[in-house]
């Protein structure tokens, strides 16, 4: 081999050691990566049972039942549409009715319940989930402070 077919195997091989990796990683966060929707999105594309979403909105009003144990029903809205979930856990101190929550997990094959496996609560009076916000923000459901509502 000459020294100009050496040096262009050791690019080659090295170009190929990086596709490789760059594959490997994407192929990681395309597992991993779960996608935000607010109840509204939910009606308008329906996601298949065991596809990993993360949902948001606010608590409805009323709907809050314990059940046996640690599991918790309750209904996340955005003012329009509301999607029924299910919790088994013990629930942020600053989850309640009316107050943003995004919540992680699926729907269950052949139910319309989602079940989640993550329960996130806001953490003080003035703030509220940023995907959360902007989304009812832009569809006029919910103003920040200082805003009329």
């Amino acid at each position: 081999m000459t020294r100009k077919q050496k040096r262009l195997a050791v690019i080659a091989g090295g170009l190929s050691f990086i596709m490789v990796a760059v594959l490997l990683v994407l192929f990681a966060f395309g597992q991993s990566i779960a996608y935000f929707y607010m109840p509204s999105d939910l009606a308008k594309t329906p996601v298949g049972p065991g596809t990993r979403i993360r949902l948001g909105g606010l608590v409805k009003e009323g709907s809050v039942e314990r059940g046996s144990g640690s599991t918790v029903t309750f209904a996340v809205t955005d003012g329009t549409t509301s999607v029924p979930v299910s919790y088994t856990g013990i629930l942020p101190d600053l989850f309640r009715e009316g107050q943003g929550v995004v919540t992680e997990g699926s729907f269950a094959a052949g139910g319309g319940v989602f079940s989640a496996d993550t329960v996130l609560a806001k953490h003080d009076e003035n703030y509220m989930p940023k995907e959360v916000a902007d989304r009812m923000k832009k569809d006029g459901v919910w103003k920040g402070e200082g805003e009329a509502k």
